[in-house]
């Protein structure tokens, strides 16, 4: 059965979700995707939609009118609550790319909505498709890796975005750390109950002029005294690097540590890894992103719950909150339970 779908947003990555709903297909062979699309820019929803064989709306109107059985968000940040309020008033699955809104308080009004009105909504943390992040889950739920007491997580840009869009991104942590907050929430089944982050600006100083750092650390401690540490760079010139290590009473599992990771051994005589690195975070989580989109499709033919809630999303974003005021106050931040959060969802010590 082809499914029709809306997409709203033909930038960068909503070309990239273009392409990846595209290329599904049927178990018969053929396109397992009716797929429209519309952008405030009709120039550029006219160049997807001419690459991958998409209707171009002019309006998101006009989409609706296509008899969409679904809605794909991906547009930016300020424009997401009202969008995926589009969706739920035409009582539509919405996949919505992260965040869920500018702010966690901006957010808790519209999960209760969600909620209320029994909405399916799924929100674009596509490391929870990623092969190795999948397999360290099963490994960490079988007990393969007997109980943690050390989780590390790594993600290094190769290169720095536009200040631009820096000046706009609430923050390293809120833009980048935030995806490893998701997984190791989704991996360990635990919840990070304090941080503490610390950061530097030794590249562009254009950076530090726009409020960010171009690097961070931060500890996490988990509601199980699991300790873990998250770091971020936009300087890492070695590649794109996005690693999870995991390290239990029983065994260990790494996440990233193939052929492209981008690192080289100072051991004599290794080789490892052989590959070339990965450059951009959509060549090193191309298959992420193509099982992301698949999922939706089967979200929105009733075959499976929403794999990223929105609800998920709103608690990664709430610790990387955390992080960015451990950051700017040098203090460590407790992370209160989500529903508490109605208020400023965090408290300050030290």
């Amino acid at each position: 059965m082809t499914v029709p779908i809306g997409l709203i947003g033909a930038g960068r990555i909503g070309a990239v979700h273009a392409a990846h709903l595209a290329a599904l297909r049927t178990p018969e062979g053929g396109p397992a995707v009716r797929l429209s699309l519309t952008d405030a820019v009709p120039e550029q929803a006219s160049a997807v939609a001419g690459r991958t064989g998409a209707a171009s709306r002019p309006s998101v109107g006009a989409l609706l009118d296509d008899g969409v059985d679904g809605l794909v968000v991906a547009t930016g940040t300020a424009s997401h609550p009202e969008l995926i309020r589009v969706g739920l008033r035409a009582g539509l699955p919405v996949f919505c790319e992260k965040p869920v809104a500018l702010s966690v308080e901006e957010a808790l009004p519209l999960l209760d909505e969600i909620e209320r009105a029994q909405g399916v909504v799924q929100i674009g943390h596509q490391r929870r498709f990623d092969p190795g992040y999948v397999r360290a889950r099963e490994a960490c739920a079988a007990g393969d890796l007997g109980w943690l007491h050390t989780v590390r997580a790594v993600t290094g840009d190769m290169t720095p975005p536009p200040v631009e869009f820096l000046a706009t991104s609430g923050g390293l942590f809120r833009d980048c750390s935030v995806h490893d907050v998701d997984v190791l929430r989704w991996i360990t089944g635990r919840e990070v109950v304090e941080v503490y982050a610390r950061g530097s600006n030794n590249g562009d100083p254009r950076i530090g002029e726009v409020g960010d750092v171009d690097t961070a650390l931060a500890v996490l401690t988990l509601d199980d005294g699991t300790v873990a540490t998250m770091s971020a760079t936009r300087y890492n010139g070695a590649g794109h690097d996005v690693r999870l290590e995991l390290q239990g009473s029983k065994g260990s599992v790494a996440v990233g540590m193939d052929e492209h990771m981008a690192m080289r051994s100072a051991e004599p005589g290794v080789r490892f890894p052989a590959g070339p690195p990965h450059t951009t975070f959509h060549e090193r989580f191309a298959e992420a992103y193509r099982r992301e989109m698949a999922a939706f499709v089967r979200v929105v033919r009733g075959e499976i719950p929403s794999p990223c809630t929105a609800r998920d999303a709103v608690a990664a974003s709430q610790v990387a909150d955390a992080a960015q005021r451990s950051l700017e106050t040098g203090a460590v931040v407790r992370v209160e339970p989500l529903r508490a959060a109605r208020g400023a969802g965090w408290t300050s010590r030290g």
